[in-house]
């Protein structure tokens, strides 16, 4: 390529996709366009028939059929290159994508449709030290920011007022009924096409790291582009904060190799650990969420076993016999944030714990923080 990006560079590139939505779409047909051969795609949702004026993979028979975004996502890019490697996760970025996949990535692009989603996008890139692109579009109006470790940091951008709202979300689909609603045309894919361009041009500088170091390319880390259709203006903002004290963009390092994996019991991890630290006291912080024994009512106290990850109680509250017509607010939940070796469930698995696949665990033993890379088994 004659424009500064290497042909070779690009196609031998790690990136991970988060959202397969309109904007999720662009983003992926560009990568493959241009010759990217790695790819990670993330997305828990289904194809609706919502999706198909602004989504150019998905089809009528998709929607029909309910399938997974990631599954159709992987079958049209194939289509576009068989040689192309690509892995799926069906699942929510906040807690079923591993730190070591995404250490293994050159950059994270996200498409995501709220500020929860990029504040765990950013938690985990910062940890692995990995540079992400944001994007986000809503009617004729559209923005792209970059955020590098060391440099700019999501979670440092938000402010008191941000951190507030972070769990509320609209998603495209959102947009798009209310503007059917209000009799106005949706126009979700003409900016889903504009910012996803400037995604994967940002992204594929910051595979160029030589580049960007030598002024060949200017990145827009610290800046945010805002494109404006409705009057054709566009704009670079200062976007840029990075506070030393935040928690949420502390990098783990050193990542150690283990034996340890999903299949992996409580107890098992705890005699590898002890092995591994020679530590008289060890600890398995559960750093994005929690595990949860039971339930109890509030009025009586009367206790329903759960024994899942804290982001599935409510599901599993909503389908119990024994707690219908109790409304959530009317619970409370028994869970634990740290795992020790008094840890009553020994026989759990780390997967049953709610730990993720190709995961890093946060290790507290005699005081020292250790982090350990489970295996893929």
């Amino acid at each position: 390529m004659s424009n500064g990006l290497e042909q070779q560079r690009v196609s031998a590139s790690h990136v991970m996709v988060v959202g397969c939505g309109a904007l999720g779409n662009e983003v992926l047909k560009n990568l493959v366009l241009l010759g990217v051969e790695h790819l990670v795609v993330v997305d828990f949702d289904v194809v609706e028939v919502g999706n198909l004026s602004r989504s150019v993979f998905f089809s009528k028979a998709d929607a029909d059929a309910h399938r997974l975004k990631v599954e159709v996502i992987a079958e049209r890019l194939r289509a576009m290159n068989p040689m192309l490697e690509i892995q799926t996760i069906c699942g929510d970025v906040a807690y079923d994508v591993g730190l070591s996949l995404i250490r293994r990535m050159d950059v994270v692009i996200g498409c995501v449709d709220n500020r929860w989603a990029r504040y765990c996008i950013n938690r985990l890139c910062m940890r692995a030290s990995v540079p992400w692109v944001d994007g986000a579009i809503e009617e004729l109006e559209g923005t792209a920011r970059v955020f590098i470790p060391g440099k700019n940091c999501y979670a440092c951008n938000l402010g008191p007022e941000g951190l507030r709202d972070m769990a509320k979300r609209m998603s495209c689909t959102g947009v798009i009924r209310r503007h059917e609603q209000a009799g106005s045309a949706p126009t979700t894919s003409l900016m889903a096409s504009v910012i996803g361009a400037v995604l994967v041009q940002e992204a594929l500088k910051l595979v160029h790291q030589e580049a960007l170091e030598q002024g060949t390319f200017t990145s827009l880390c610290g800046k945010m582009f805002y494109y404006d259709g409705q009057h054709l203006t566009t704009k670079l903002l200062d976007f840029q904060a990075y506070d030393d004290d935040c928690a949420v963009h502390e990098c783990w390092t050193p990542i150690r190799p283990s034996e340890l994996s999903r299949q992996s019991s409580v107890s098992e991890a705890f005699r590898l650990l002890g092995q591994m630290l020679d530590a008289q006291s060890v600890t398995i912080l559960l750093e994005n969420d929690c595990f949860v024994d039971y339930v109890a009512e509030r009025a009586n106290d009367r206790r329903t076993e759960v024994m899942c990850p804290g982001h599935a109680v409510e599901a599993f509250v909503e389908k119990a016999d024994a707690l219908r017509g109790i409304p959530f607010s009317g619970l409370y939940q028994h869970e634990y944030r740290e795992i020790s070796a008094d840890f009553p469930y020994g026989e759990l698995t780390l997967a049953q714990l709610g730990i993720p696949s190709h995961d890093v665990l946060h290790i507290v033993a005699d005081g020292q923080d250790y982090y350990f890379e489970m295996s893929e088994q």
